[in-house]
């Protein structure tokens, strides 16, 4: 009943939709682009790339305009998860009337764009939410990640899940979620609020922080391994496992695991601390990351346990990362938007960062989307990439962590 009263559902939902139009496109977009429309990987890398470059501009910008929003604010937000909705639809329920590299870019600008402003006002209004207590940051946290991470599922497994049952798997996907998104952006209506201080933060208060610098540093290098399996997972399914239409089953056990395992991180790290638990979450990926460098074709169901240890591992992740730099934001920059501008500019350079060096390193492997006889080393380059370089990113990840002071 107290969630109820503090409108944390709300929450919740706003934070699927957000998840939904994150990774989930990184997942299928190139995927869609290359066997719909024949767009070569390392086109749609360097697309990816050169806007996250824009974002470097973008995000900043976006921050401080957010700490700057009072009048009308509701309204605005509201529009622009409209343009989230409609992006989305372009992307995937639109024949490209334009060569479909370029309408992949301006439709991909159109939806991260917004998808930026929404998350940072989103995370900026939590640290408000959330108040000056420790506790309240990781509660707040458990009910957005938990929702954000069944968002991911959903939105992961659904364009799969339609095959065979609708002509267009992926225009039903778009035209839902654009539903959803409206709806999520109505419940969340009443809980825009104007900035928290007279004197908007500035980013090199931010940035010159010990504390908040390390965690921003440390949240690039933790979430690139995550934005690398992503961008591989179909790949990996469909050539090295060889496991055709297992690819929706199988993200819902890596997205369901994290979600299921989001509060159960959040209630040990209540007890025992952010820090040590993180870091028992990162050794668990780098074992499980390490085992999937020993599968080959036809082994789903070891994979299958991999997925779901993974999957918890990016739960702990998800819920725990976000909420330690929170709690860093209430105690120097109450606002918020500067400094969650500099963190959705981080969580999304990892995955345009992960497109443009691993899919046209693939290419030139002799890799190809949906090829069935692949070149020997076209696949272990696929293994090397989806399991190697992972599990040597999140041992860096824990060396800064370790590094880390952090105020309990």
């Amino acid at each position: 009943m107290t969630a109820l009263k503090e409108r944390l559902p709300a929450y919740s939902g706003f934070a699927a939709v957000l998840s939904g139009a994150g990774l989930p496109i990184y997942i299928y977009a190139p995927k869609y682009y290359a066997d719909t429309f024949g767009v070569s990987l390392t086109a749609l890398g360097a697309v990816l790339f050169g806007l996250r470059l824009f974002d470097v501009v973008q995000d900043p910008v976006l921050g401080w305009i957010s700490e700057r929003l009072t009048v009308g604010k509701k309204l605005i937000i509201t529009l622009t998860a409209l343009v989230l909705a409609i992006s989305m639809i372009g992307l995937f329920a639109v024949a490209p009337p334009i060569d479909p590299i370029w309408w992949f870019g301006l439709t991909v600008t159109g939806l991260f764009t917004a998808f930026s402003f929404l998350t940072i006002n989103f995370y900026a209004q939590g640290v408000s939410k959330a108040g000056n207590g420790a506790q309240g940051h990781v509660r707040l946290a458990a009910w957005r990640e938990s929702g954000a991470l069944l968002g991911v599922c959903i939105a992961a497994v659904v364009p799969t899940l339609l095959i065979g049952v609708v002509a267009d798997p992926f225009a039903a996907f778009a035209y839902g979620f654009a539903a959803v998104t409206i709806v999520a952006a109505l419940f969340m209506w009443p809980e825009w609020k104007g900035r928290a201080r007279q004197e908007p933060s500035q980013i090199g208060e931010i940035v010159a922080d010990p504390t908040a610098r390390r965690l921003l540093i440390l949240a690039l290098v933790n979430a690139t391994p995550l934005a690398v399996s992503s961008t591989l997972f179909l790949f990996y399914v469909e050539s090295r496992l060889g496991a055709v239409g297992w690819e929706g089953a199988l993200l819902v056990l890596f997205f369901l695991a994290a979600a299921i395992s989001s509060p159960v991180w959040s209630a040990l790290a209540r007890r025992f601390g952010e820090k040590p638990v993180l870091l028992t979450a990162m050794i668990l990926a780098i074992a499980s990351f390490g085992y999937t460098l020993t599968l080959s074709t036809g082994d789903v169901i070891p994979f299958a346990i991999v997925c779901v240890l993974s999957g918890a591992t990016i739960g702990a992740d998800l819920t725990l990362l976000p909420a330690m730099f929170a709690k860093r934001m209430a105690a120097i920059s109450p606002n918020g938007g500067q400094g969650f501008g500099l963190w959705t500019l981080v969580n999304k350079f990892t995955l345009a960062f992960a497109a443009v060096v691993l899919l046209p390193l693939l290419e030139r492997s002799g890799f190809e989307a949906g090829e069935t006889n692949l070149p020997d080393a076209a696949l272990n380059t696929l293994t090397v990439l989806y399991a190697l370089v992972p599990s040597l990113l999140k041992l860096v990840a824990i060396g800064l962590l370790v590094a880390t002071k952090l105020e309990e």
